[in-house]
């Protein structure tokens, strides 16, 4: 599959951002969870999006445009390590402000790394989308750094812990930047998706 992915724009304000004539995608989640790394897999790109060592590099809302049909937003991530609180607060003030008003977006796409428990801000980002009614899939990262029984070990619990709160569970992928995995079945949802988009 033939992918062009160019990248746009920078800002941290949703008003700024590329006009909402196409579908848009957004994807999120804890720091250093493999975002960046998962973006170049998706756009077949080695350094389109920055992977940085140091957690909370995106500090800014990163627009990609890919195949001049659809938007990737690659959001600040949450949980930063070494960020003050003030700034902190800024970040997931735009981040919400994106959130809640970009009329083009479609579905987020929580990033949650595979291989550690249910973490608690996760679950609070995701019934915060629950309570705002913003559209969203589960994504795990790093399937590849784990054996297939843990895996579905740990993505069995992540399960339970959701049903604790949601009725229904939302799409769930499993992705490795590494080998690959899960990147057909994203481009599935997304083109199926895609057909729904009115502007």
């Amino acid at each position: 599959m033939s992918i062009t992915a160019n990248f746009i724009e920078s800002n941290t304000d949703w008003k700024k951002c590329p006009n909402p004539k196409l579908p848009e995608y957004a994807l999120i989640g804890r720091s250093n969870v493999g975002k960046s790394s998962l973006i170049n897999m998706l756009t077949q790109r080695k350094s389109l999006a920055k992977i940085s060592g140091t957690p909370g590099k995106t500090q800014l809302i990163n627009h990609f445009i890919i195949n001049n049909n659809f938007y990737l937003a690659d959001l600040p991530g949450y949980g930063y390590a070494k960020v003050s609180k003030k700034s902190r607060a800024k970040f997931a003030d735009f981040t919400m402000k994106f959130l809640e008003n970009r009329t083009n977006l479609m579905c987020v796409f929580v990033l949650i790394d595979s291989r550690i428990k249910p973490q608690k801000i996760d679950l609070e980002f995701m019934e915060y989308c629950g309570i705002k009614e913003i559209p969203f899939v589960m994504c795990f990262t790093k399937a590849d750094k784990l054996k297939p029984k843990e895996l579905d070990k740990n993505i069995e619990e992540y399960k339970a812990s959701m049903l604790e709160y949601w009725e229904t569970l939302p799409e769930i992928f499993i992705t490795s930047s590494k080998s690959k995995m899960g990147k057909d079945s994203i481009y599935e949802f997304i083109n199926g998706t895609n057909t729904l988009f009115k502007h």
